[in-house]
């Protein structure tokens, strides 16, 4: 799996590239880790290269989500292919991650949830 980040003014947005599975959920967790120990707690993980997920892969997204949270963190997904977005239904987790059809309306969601934190 290839990580690319792209860093924004209050959030950073991570493109995804390959498959998520078994060997490069590991990967994935650390590199957002990392951000999450540097302070950087607002993500968006650009789904559109995925083009495989399994149950390793899904475990990961929400021990992720988990471990966001517990910094009081926020992070959403966008750009999911028709096959991904299918599986996130068909496993219930669209009702616990925020998804976006396109990165600009996953970076508009930062942005308004920005302004509400005093």
């Amino acid at each position: 799996m290839e990580i690319t980040p792209n860093e924004h003014e209050g959030y950073t947005v991570l493109h995804l590239k390959g498959r998520l599975d078994l060997n490069s959920s590991s990967k994935l967790k650390e590199q957002i880790k990392n951000y999450l120990k540097e302070g950087t707690i607002r993500l968006i993980l650009d789904m559109n290269d995925v083009d495989f997920i399994n149950s390793s892969g899904l475990g990961t997204l929400v021990s992720i989500l988990k471990d966001v949270r517990m910094v009081k963190g926020r992070m959403v997904l966008c750009n999911l292919a028709q096959y991904v977005q299918e599986i996130f239904e068909i496993t219930q987790l669209s009702h616990i991650f925020d998804m976006y059809p396109t990165e600009e309306e996953a970076a508009a969601s930062m942005s308004h949830s920005m302004a509400n934190v005093k």
